[in-house]
């Protein structure tokens, strides 16, 4: 019998090229469609939301029909609004920066339709993300951690699957060796698409049932065997937003839950310079829509205080209000969990760091500190670090390690 996968087809040429190779594979595919914000619902209609998702779920089936598999749609729409929207709206109210990627892929994607595809018979779920994951055969004896996997970089024609999977003289030296397989992700081979930076909630048991097909290709290679297959969205743009909504004009969409509120604009020195329409309205790092002028340099919001209702910008992106040298994390996983438990026993561990989507890494140290949080120090100082926003670790392989929200 056929290993079944159920892939998530959000429209777009990624994961309609994912099923695509997974069919080649072999394996029986089924496409499905997350429907998780309406075109015209009551939270779309005047909200600054460009939703596009009729075009989307149309564009799915087409290509789901040109590939000649199955096709259902999964409604999540209740449960995105309370688990993803709720989540925008509570953060900006007190005053952080949600991102709402990471919840979506941790409560929608990998939670909610990862649950229901297991329940109607999938063996393995996949989607269109751009990145790697590799088994790796970890020791099961407590505090003792190897990680004796194939190199990130082994050609995708060494796999039948996809998946790597041991062969059976590694899996008779796993069991020599009292060890469990695992999984773990690394960077995408295109660097510039690479998503991993959304996926540090994932763990061993969701990993045991997910595939990322298109995370050996570049882009561009992706778009080719599109055309090559005649996908009718093999051209079609990326999407840009927030994740199954669109792209936000967040001050409108926001400020049909939270209302405006006239409040100060101070510069580094203390003094006011303008004023803004309230400060949930506006991000660490935020330079469009402050609408001050008469200064040489761009400003940047700098600090945001929700009590007192004012932002304070800084003058040049070089201004050091702008940085900061270290992060505090709480809701911190790994993707392999063992790796707390030797931070713990070696005190702290050396590893290279991202606070934000398509930031290069850089070196970084991270610490057990109190009440179960996580201290990372900059080797370097880093701008525009938001506290509601992710830190994400890596090694130096390119292997992602786990993240925290940073408080």
């Amino acid at each position: 019998m056929k290993t079944r996968v159920f892939v998530a087809m959000s429209g777009g040429v990624d994961s309609s090229v994912a099923a695509a190779l997974l069919k080649k594979r072999g394996f029986s595919v089924v496409g499905i469609h997350m429907k998780c914000w309406s075109q015209g619902s009551a939270d779309t209609i005047g909200k600054g939301v460009a939703c596009s998702a009729e075009e989307d779920a149309e564009s799915a089936r087409r290509a789901a029909e040109t590939l000649k598999i199955p096709f259902y749609v999964f409604d999540f729409e209740k449960e995105y609004t309370d688990k993803v929207v709720q989540y925008m709206i509570d953060g900006y109210r007190r005053g952080i920066t949600p991102n709402p990627d990471v919840m979506c892929n941790k409560e929608i994607k990998f939670g909610l339709f990862l649950k229901k595809a297991l329940e109607m018979g999938a063996d393995y779920v996949a989607t269109g993300h751009y990145v790697k994951i590799r088994p790796t055969y970890l020791p099961t004896d407590t505090g003792v951690v190897s990680f004796q996997q194939r190199n990130a970089s082994t050609p995708r024609s060494d796999f039948s699957d996809l998946r790597q999977r041991p062969s059976k003289s590694e899996l008779r030296s796993c069991r020599t060796a009292n060890r469990q397989n695992s999984y773990s992700l690394f960077i995408s081979k295109d660097k510039n698409k690479d998503q991993s930076y959304f996926l540090w909630t994932l763990t061993q048991e969701q990993l045991q049932h997910c595939i990322f097909p298109i995370g050996d290709y570049l882009k561009l290679e992706v778009r080719a065997m599109a055309r090559k297959l005649g996908l009718p969205n093999a051209d079609k743009k990326d999407s840009q937003g927030v994740c199954f909504i669109g792209k936000v004009a967040l001050e409108d969409f926001i400020g049909h839950y939270l209302p405006s509120k006239k409040g100060m604009v101070l510069n580094t020195a203390g003094a006011v310079i303008g004023e803004h329409n309230g400060a949930h309205f506006y991000t660490i790092g935020q330079r469009q829509g402050l609408k001050i002028g008469g200064f040489r340099k761009p400003l940047y919001v700098a600090e945001k205080d929700i009590r007192s209702n004012t932002i304070l910008v800084a003058e040049g992106d070089d201004n050091p209000a702008l940085y900061q040298k270290d992060v505090t994390l709480k809701s911190m996983n790994f993707i392999n969990p063992k790796l707390s438990s030797l931070i713990r026993a070696n005190g702290r561990m050396v590893v290279f760091a991202r606070v934000r989507y398509r930031q290069p890494v850089f070196p970084a140290t991270i610490n057990q500190g109190k009440n179960r949080r996580y201290e990372v120090f900059f080797k370097t100082p880093q701008k525009f670090v938001a506290v509601g926003q992710s830190a994400v670790l890596y090694d130096k392989s390119g292997q992602l390690l786990g993240g925290g929200t940073i408080v």
